[in-house]
């Protein structure tokens, strides 16, 4: 298989499977994980809407749901009952975003959904001892949710500024 066979093959299984790790499609085209990651930048150069999730690539959905914006502070220990409240409430978190003093925003790709989402999130970032990107900004961060109404988000608010977990300005 050539390089534009392996290519057209990744675009079929990304539009046939859910989510795939760049390991997964490593393995089975027998290369190496850069490579993969190499043509997954090439085939989004190309327009392909392909976008990386902390679990592995997927094809961006249309979406027909609610998008909100909340911004956050907490501390490291509090990040899974943040997620969890979310989840609860039938809350996507679709990314992670913070406002850095040099390089502006930085954005990181979420996608997490369901419990086993979260969990393999917080495993990765306690197993292989990463940090948050809120741990750059003293904990402020923002997150684009995704749910199905603006009530639902409304709920989803309301539960994270109970639990103090909604940023107030306190100036």
């Amino acid at each position: 298989m050539n390089t534009i066979q392996r290519r057209i093959a990744i675009k079929d299984e990304l539009h046939n499977q859910k989510l795939l790790s760049a390991n997964q499609l490593a393995r089975k085209y027998g290369v190496s994980r850069q490579t993969v990651v190499g043509d997954i930048a090439l085939l989004r150069a190309q327009g392909e809407p392909i976008v990386s999730t902390v679990n592995g690539y997927k094809y961006q959905e249309e979406s027909t749901s609610y998008h909100g914006v909340v911004v956050c502070q907490h501390t490291f220990d509090q990040t899974r009952a943040e997620l969890e409240s979310i989840i609860s409430l039938k809350g996507e978190v679709v990314d992670v975003l913070i406002e850095h003093s040099v390089y502006g925003q930085i954005v990181g790709t979420l996608g997490l959904a369901t419990q086993s989402d979260i969990n393999d999130f917080m495993s990765r970032v306690k197993n292989e001892n990463h940090k948050l990107l809120a741990s750059l900004t003293n904990g402020i961060h923002l997150h684009n949710i995704s749910c199905k109404d603006e009530e639902t988000f409304n709920k989803i608010q309301h539960r994270l500024d109970e639990l103090g977990f909604l940023y107030h300005d306190k100036t």
